[in-house]
């Protein structure tokens, strides 16, 4: 039901701040991260432009001046603070946000009775995908507070309990015959919701391959790395290599010299069995280059994760693939502001498939296409095999 959708989207992301102090909400380390306090304000923002001010008879805005600070990248919705400074705002304070989302999420609860699933006007479908954006919030809440952290000397952990060890997996290569396979979401006939980027559904011509059944993990990454796979140019792609010149990439982005790996729950002894994770699509190729074998395109990756014994694929770490992100035959943009939300970005980015330890739980799904950078590695981005 989406009244409890969406009560339960929006306590989860207070609950996911609720370990954080007033400063840690405020930390921004860099260009590419956002704070914890504008990652509530932001997805408050979308429900209160794209649901509330449209739909809701009498609604008045929260505060005028702030539609300027938590609209992230949508032109067509007027001018926006700048993303590499949003760290810089230190006021409205977090329990001014925390008013906002209050003050929000009370006009969501009058909306909601006044409208039925015929509703023509869509408002429906714009707070189910305002909930699915705040999930990709509450992702990226956890992505930037740890990377905020890793720039700690302390150290500090997000989650002070003790890690759960990670459970052997004996790696398995399974085989895919191959052919024309169906690729997408089937859209409103398919059930469930989607983003617009999965869809339209399409037929695509696979060659036969095989397909590791778990992740790479870090006893294997470890083995790349003595073995000088961060000093060997010919396993790299020409940009990943001056990336790892530029960068003095020797290890992932959270490996520490002292063998011990920062996570959510602090720096932890390296786990072997563990899934490698925090690795940039070029440090992903690169490792398959050395192992003798390559990354799944997206296509391949859809197809197979339903066979039987494939493991790891929604609950460890997003996988690069080697596909570029680029729209599927047919793809349309939504109309209006709300088609700023994909197809704008599909230049210059790799897809992920699957989903990590940080995706909220049923929020993944096998057409799900995340997409980053190459370089991009604060995300729990780790590697699948294919040949």
């Amino acid at each position: 039901m989406l009244p409890d959708l969406l009560r339960a989207t929006r306590a989860h992301s207070l609950a996911l701040a609720a370990p954080l102090s007033d400063e840690d909400a405020q930390l921004q380390s860099m260009p590419d991260a956002s704070p914890a306090k504008w990652h509530l304000a932001h997805t408050t923002w979308f429900f209160e432009t794209m649901v509330l001010v449209p739909h809701l008879n009498g609604y008045r805005v929260f505060d005028e001046r702030w539609p300027r600070l938590f609209n992230s990248y949508y032109e067509s919705l007027g001018p926006r603070h700048a993303r590499p400074q949003r760290g810089l705002l230190s006021r409205p304070s977090l329990d001014e946000v925390k008013a906002y989302r209050a003050h929000v999420d009370a006009a969501l609860a009058d909306l909601l009775p006044q409208l039925t699933k015929a509703a023509p006007d869509g408002a429906r479908q714009l707070i189910e995908l305002g909930c699915h954006h705040e999930q990709q919030h509450q992702e990226l809440l956890l992505t930037d507070i740890l990377h905020a952290f890793s720039c700690n000397p302390l150290l500090p952990a997000y989650d002070t309990s003790a890690p759960q060890p990670a459970m052997t997996v004996e790696q398995r290569w399974l085989q895919h015959p191959g052919g024309i396979v169906a690729i997408g979401h089937g859209g409103h006939e398919g059930g469930g919701f989607a983003f617009d980027n999965e869809g339209p559904r399409h037929q695509t011509l696979l060659a036969p391959f095989e397909i590791s059944n778990r992740l790479v993990s870090c006893g294997e990454f470890a083995d790349f790395i003595a073995s000088g796979g961060y000093r060997e140019p010919l396993l790299w792609l020409s940009d990943g290599w001056a990336m790892v010149q530029t960068q003095g990439w020797q290890r992932p982005a959270y490996w520490l010299e002292d063998g011990r790996v920062f996570g959510l729950h602090g720096a932890q002894p390296m786990d072997p069995q563990a899934p490698v994770m925090q690795l940039s699509f070029y440090e992903a190729c690169a490792f398959a280059e050395w192992a003798g074998a390559r990354l799944p395109t997206e296509f391949e990756w859809e197809a197979a994760c339903g066979l039987p014994a494939f493991a790891q694929a929604e609950t460890q770490a997003w996988q690069w693939t080697r596909s570029s992100y680029a729209p599927y035959p047919g793809y349309r943009p939504a109309a209006g502001a709300v088609g700023e939300y994909n197809g704008k970005f599909m230049v210059g980015q790799q897809v992920l498939r699957g989903g990590s330890l940080a995706t909220p739980a049923g929020h993944a799904r096998s057409s799900y296409r995340n997409f980053f950078p190459p370089a991009a590695r604060w995300q729990f981005s780790g590697v699948r095999l294919a040949r």
